[in-house]
């Protein structure tokens, strides 16, 4: 046995389930867990600027890679108040990340301690598992308790609170004799599928929607290998983008109220049955319950019992791993062809196609100031296949999701449920520290940029290298659209005439000078023919400086991005594409 500080067994023990990096700042109540970093090593730490930031940066890290898991440091106090938006933002969205705080020594906990807060309580309802650590002797089991409820059954984030003292106890501990604990995960029965597999041959004209739980799984091998092999067209939902390359003949849209495809929403109103993988039917995909389900049968596979029934009740629920599920579905599917009772779904997939080929929005404009959707056009002429895409929310990522093209998992990078501000920068870190040679290009309106601009430093201290997109309609142009439907245009303007940048002309923040002010390099641009060589040279900038490159768009001031109330009743605001030029790279052409 070994007699060691409590925190150096957590150190270890983070080790031994696979940590090599975490995000944090120091502070006075968590420097005994600073220490141990130092002293133990093997775990890499990258300084935020915010906490907040720390916690997005954990996020991107375990979004990128499947088995990764973020860690996120901070102090005791406001540090695990800030750290909140990013456990509710990974909980949202099953991820699991690992949170830990310094906390005033046990004895002063009821004494109202400086920055000494019940951060268990406050973070109860966003975590899977959240504690504040009372005995040293329990620490080392407390972190191995954590990551089992982080990547047991739905992942999702815990929060370890740890107060100083018991940091800094003694105690026994043999790492030698640690073992993770192992994993609980449900699984799909050979019955289950077959009864999933028997309604969806008694449809005409079935769906795949695949959503994150694929993606969470590392099954999207796994998912197109059944597409292919059934003929069923395959919907991916926001957060299962990627699980189906999108020019692969059976990918036929994403569908919902504002990040979704023409063709799409149409394919799905045309369907008659849907096996629903991994997601939750969340609303900006279905739009009201009544349009979507109308006509049509569903399955649910879910890993989260809680989920299947929760928006609506399907004819088949399954609760199952999305692997697991996907691994059943297709023994019995093979079975099924080699005895030749599947259906051939070729007509149904020809009609689909002829959408995906037809259904399609404007991008090729030429007006000055800037049209948002040839940004996403000039996008997709520079960035090829491999390019990994982070963004968060707004106007800015409900255009690039029906414009832009994703076709590997983990390379749409986004935060879907819970969509807080400022996530796209930190996150974008994290996604770089996971995978230095992956091509990250973020995407971010102006003021989603500006919510956590100063995490910008840490990609130029740490060498983190990425584009980032900034559309730039000096508006909240998402809650400006939403205004509409209450005939006002009301504290929503981010103009101003910077009377540092006249050449903005009243654009307001000058944004080449703050990403060049924390040690990046920045280009603006306000004509549509500039936009590709900018990205280009931006290309360029990264191999030379190894720092975040930041590309401003300038836009036009008022843009309505198509979007309505119900999949059915999508409002298109600019012209549509009639022939291939208005289109140009749309992933089927019209001509």
């Amino acid at each position: 046995m070994s007699k060691m500080r409590a925190i150096e067994a957590a150190v270890l023990v983070m080790r031994r389930e696979g940590v090599d990096t975490a995000f944090g700042i120091p502070g006075a109540a968590i420097n005994p867990l600073y220490s141990a970093l130092q002293k133990v090593g093997g775990i890499d730490h990258v300084l935020a600027r915010h906490v907040e930031g720390a916690s997005h940066m954990a996020e991107g890290y375990t979004r990128t890679k499947a088995g990764n898991i973020g860690v996120c440091i901070g102090t005791s106090g406001p540090a695990g108040t800030d750290m909140v938006t990013g456990l509710y933002s990974a909980s949202a969205d099953s991820i699991p990340i690992l949170c830990i705080t310094g906390q005033a020594p046990r004895a002063r906990l009821h004494k109202e301690d400086f920055q000494a807060v019940d951060i268990t309580s406050i973070v109860k309802p966003v975590t899977k598992w959240a504690t504040t650590v009372l005995e040293p002797g329990q620490v080392p089991y407390a972190f191995q308790k954590a990551f089992y409820e982080m990547r047991s059954g739905r992942p999702g984030p815990v929060l370890i609170d740890l107060p100083f003292d018991v940091q800094m106890a003694e105690i026994e501990f043999d790492i030698d004799a640690y073992q993770p604990l192992p994993l609980a995960k449900p699984s799909a029965t050979r019955i289950q599928a077959e009864k999933a597999l028997a309604l969806l041959d008694q449809a005409e004209r079935p769906l795949l929607v695949a959503g994150g739980g694929v993606i969470n799984a590392d099954a999207s091998e796994l998912l197109v290998e059944f597409a292919e092999l059934t003929g069923i067209p395959v919907i991916p939902t926001l957060m299962g983008w990627g699980s189906i390359p999108d020019d692969h003949p059976q990918m036929v849209g994403m569908v919902g109220l504002q990040t979704s495809h023409r063709y799409g929403n149409a394919t799905l109103l045309k369907s008659d049955a849907v096996l629903g993988i991994g997601n939750r039917w969340a609303n900006r995909h279905t739009g009201s319950v009544d349009v979507y389900t109308e006509g049509r049968k569903f399955i649910h596979v879910d890993i989260e019992p809680t989920q299947i029934g929760r928006v609506f009740t399907p004819d088949l629920g399954i609760v199952s791993d999305a692997g697991s599920a996907l691994t059943v579905l297709l023994e019995v599917a093979r079975e099924w062809q080699t005895a030749g009772k599947l259906k051939d779904r070729s007509t149904w997939l020809h009609d689909c196609q002829q959408r995906k080929a037809s259904l399609h929005r404007k991008t090729h404009f030429d007006n000055v100031p800037v049209k948002p959707q040839r940004v996403y056009e000039e996008m997709n002429q520079v960035f090829g296949k491999d390019t990994c895409y982070v963004s968060t929310i707004g106007l800015s990522q409900i255009a690039g999701a029906q414009f832009l093209h994703v076709y590997k998992p983990r390379h749409w990078i986004n935060c879907g449920q819970a969509g807080p501000l400022g996530w796209t920068i930190p996150a974008a870190l994290g996604v770089v520290k996971a995978d230095p040679q992956r091509q990250v290009v973020a995407l971010s309106g102006d003021y989603d940029f500006q919510f956590m601009i100063e995490e910008l430093a840490v990609g130029a201290q740490f060498n983190l290298p990425y584009i980032h997109v900034v559309v730039n309609n000096s508006y909240l142009g998402l809650i400006r659209q939403a205004q509409r439907g209450f005939d006002m245009d009301y504290c929503v303007q981010l103009s101003f005439d910077n009377l540092n940048a006249p050449e903005l002309n009243g654009y307001g923040v000058d944004h080449v000078a703050v990403a060049e002010g924390l040690g990046c390099k920045a280009l603006r641009v306000f004509e549509p023919k500039d936009i590709q060589p900018a990205l280009r040279q931006a290309q360029e900038m990264l191999q030379t400086y190894k720092v975040p490159v930041v590309v401003e768009i300038i836009l036009e001031r008022v843009t309505n991005i198509s979007m309505g109330t119900e999949i059915n009743a999508v409002n298109e605001f600019e012209d549509l594409a009639l022939v291939g030029n208005d289109a140009p790279t749309a992933i089927s052409l019209l001509d």
